[in-house]
């Protein structure tokens, strides 16, 4: 690491253990940056870009059979060591920061609990848990668990397949015939079962964001963590932070939708940037 790059880091440190200090009460918003830690991968590269094929819509979910079964053919191989995640320092610390009393609300784009794992009592999964399954039919709701058993039962054979991990229990499994994976049905009403997680082109759930823009009016500030902010379900809290006059500070690897909008970008890793508060 070069001279200027550590004391370029050393500054921006500096900045953020005073932007936390001067501000009572923060809303915090966290992304997949917070995770990768974990060894879940993210979606996006440092200039804000899809790294992969975008994931599977809500549309192209619902309304085709042969969709579904790619997905949990996927699924079920990537749940195995999604699964087995790990809070890391990142998440630690900002379990830390609620438990000082500088974080109200933690409102975090991630579905794979870890804050709750960490530690963090008050959290909004803005986009849903991907440890829980819902009937799309009678609103069911079952542990990811028991349908994994299903998964497996279901197809021995794809459950010997390796492949690489990909983001929010996915995997890297392509070129093979999906039309003979089976997936089971709601046991309830036979209903379509799908993660409990917000897919693309679906929306958030109202009263998530409604209690999420109620904390953010009551904040001081705004400190986002491990998001590019490229999906508007998180940008517009950065909007309407601005709006308030309240600033916002950012830890990030790369450009942000919201850089205008930022009173201090911090480029460094979650945890390396937070490590002061543990």
């Amino acid at each position: 690491m070069s001279h200027a790059l550590q004391k370029r880091q050393a500054a921006e440190g500096d900045g953020l253990r005073r932007f936390v200090e001067r501000h009572g009460r923060l809303f915090v918003l966290t992304g997949a940056g917070c995770s990768t830690g974990s060894g879940i991968p993210d979606y996006r590269d440092s200039d804000g870009a899809w790294k992969r094929k975008q994931p599977v819509t809500f549309q192209a979910f619902m309304g085709s059979e042969l969709t579904r079964r790619r997905y949990w053919a996927r699924s079920l191989l990537g749940w195995r060591r999604f699964r087995r995640a790990a809070p890391n320092d990142a998440h630690r610390a900002l379990a830390r920061l609620e438990w000082m009393g500088k974080s109200a609300l933690l409102v975090t784009q991630n579905v794979d609990r870890l804050h709750q794992a960490a530690g963090s009592r008050n959290v909004i999964d803005l986009h849903g848990r991907l440890d829980q399954i819902r009937c799309m039919s009678c609103e069911r709701r079952t542990p990811r668990e028991d349908l994994q058993h299903a998964l497996e039962s279901l197809n021995p054979d794809w459950a010997a397949l390796e492949a690489a991990d990909a983001p929010d229990g996915d995997s890297e499994l392509d070129g093979v015939d999906f039309s003979s994976f089976s997936i089971p049905c709601c046991a309830a009403c036979g209903g379509v079962l799908k993660p409990d997680v917000v897919f693309f082109g679906e929306n958030v759930p109202r009263d998530r964001v409604e209690t999420a823009v109620q904390e953010l009016e009551q904040a001081d500030a705004m400190l986002v963590v491990g998001t590019s902010l490229m999906v508007y379900s998180g940008f517009r809290f950065a909007e309407t932070a601005a709006r308030q006059g309240k600033p916002t500070a950012a830890i990030v690897l790369g450009r942000t939708r919201a850089d205008h909008l930022l009173a201090l970008k911090v480029e460094q890793s979650c945890e390396a940037a937070l490590a002061f508060l543990l």
